[in-house]
């Protein structure tokens, strides 16, 4: 191509995002919307859009559950669809580790594993790619909300397929009432569960 000439321009640039903030997690709490009757009557759903639109909000979340975790050696972040994928990235980047997809059934292009679940508006798959973990990863599970502890403990079936060598559980928000992280450590004794905060059920 006469004249012409290609060019290589490297990006070296180290932005940091860092927003003072005086949030607590009894002002989190409180700004979580409940939507009565939804999806279907009798459920009380937590809506944590409230919160996400929020930088202050937002940060101040990453960042707490950044802290639990940091030191642990976690390799990947596990987010569960949909909710769980608003803040398992972020918690990647800021541990240096990669983000794996758990999907609802159907929705992943590659081979997959799955798991079944009763939620308490019906049953429902997920499934995750079946390379998307190693035996020696260390994987953080995230989601939004810990209720009964049945989507959970799912996922969690779902990475020990897969034989990692570490498995720990967080989720933003526990319904308390529930017992959702009681059910959890009787059934996985040995993996550890952390919500970084408590809302009561009819809140």
């Amino acid at each position: 191509m006469n004249g012409a000439q290609l060019f290589h321009v490297e990006h070296n640039v180290n932005i940091e995002y860092k927003i003072q903030t005086n949030m607590t997690i009894e002002q989190l709490k409180k700004d979580v919307r409940n939507v009565p009757d939804f999806p279907k009557k009798g459920i009380q759903f937590k809506d944590i859009t409230t919160i996400i639109d929020n930088a202050e909000e937002l940060c101040f979340m990453r960042d707490e559950l950044v802290k639990m975790y940091r030191g642990k050696g976690i390799t990947k972040v596990v987010g569960i669809e949909s909710r769980g994928f608003i803040l398992a990235p972020a918690i990647a980047m800021e541990l240096g580790a990669g983000f794996v997809p758990i999907r609802k059934h159907n929705k992943l292009p590659a081979e997959t594993i799955q798991a079944s679940y009763k939620k308490e508006y019906g049953l429902d798959i997920i499934q995750m790619h079946k390379d998307a973990l190693s035996p020696d990863d260390v994987v953080l599970i995230h989601d939004d909300i810990l209720a009964t502890g049945g989507s959970m403990e799912a996922a969690i079936e779902l990475v020990r397929k897969l034989g990692v060598k570490k498995l720990y559980v967080n989720c933003l928000i526990e319904l308390e009432g529930l017992d959702g992280r009681a059910y959890l450590k009787k059934k996985e004794p040995d993996v550890e569960v952390d919500c970084l905060m408590g809302i009561e059920v009819d809140e």
